[in-house]
């Protein structure tokens, strides 16, 4: 496993960066709000921040070099990864994301951490076990869509999450943790994030 070298996608979320109540579209420097779309740089795998005119200039497939995010959570109710299983991925936390890179057409799983992102490519041997179980993950939008577990403590969750999202959650760890354990601020700032997680169908 390597740490992922773009990581300019999670400044605005780790201290250092001025908070602000406004901020500006990548494009076209229109004003957009806290809560906007976003385009991945699917090469550098970017977050680039849009407003809602931008945006509509991007289909979310098909194009070159970004991807619109889209904007599906799915819980996935009654999807469970048994210990064993997960401990033959390597993930060594319980918070991670999967998704499929067009470009190399593997699977990436990528998990936050205090440094940043890390990530290592899933088989897909592995991968088609996880979709056998349930075949909505093989309707995941490659680069942009996630499949997103929180198996932290006593949760076993899991979601179809956008991208962007899961780059907001490891903004979160990575600005909140603290010392080997991450700290009480950081596990209630994590569980507040999984709370905000709306909205959210049920599949």
């Amino acid at each position: 496993m390597m740490p992922v070298t773009p990581i300019a996608s999670l400044r605005r979320f780790v201290p250092g960066r001025a908070a602000s109540k406004r901020e500006w579209c990548d494009l076209c420097s229109a004003g957009i709000g806290s809560r906007h779309r976003h385009l991945l740089d699917v090469a550098s795998r970017r977050l680039i921040c849009v407003c809602e005119a931008c945006a509509l200039l991007f289909p979310r497939e098909g194009h070159s070099k970004y991807t619109l995010a889209p904007s599906r959570v799915c819980k996935l109710d009654g999807f469970e990864i048994g210990d064993g299983k997960w401990n033959s991925l390597g993930i060594p936390i319980g918070l991670a994301f999967f998704s499929l890179r067009s470009a190399s057409g593997q699977i990436g799983a990528t998990y936050p951490s205090p440094a940043g992102l890390t990530e290592s490519e899933l088989s897909l041997d592995s991968w088609n076990d996880l979709a056998g179980e349930n075949p909505l993950l093989r309707s995941l939008e490659p680069d942009v869509e996630t499949l997103l577990v929180n198996r932290t403590r006593n949760h076993r969750d899991y979601y179809i999450a956008p991208i962007d999202r899961c780059y907001e959650l490891a903004g979160t760890v990575r600005k909140h943790w603290r010392g080997l354990s991450g700290g009480s601020e950081a596990w209630d700032a994590i569980d507040r994030f999984f709370e905000r997680l709306a909205p959210v169908d049920h599949a």
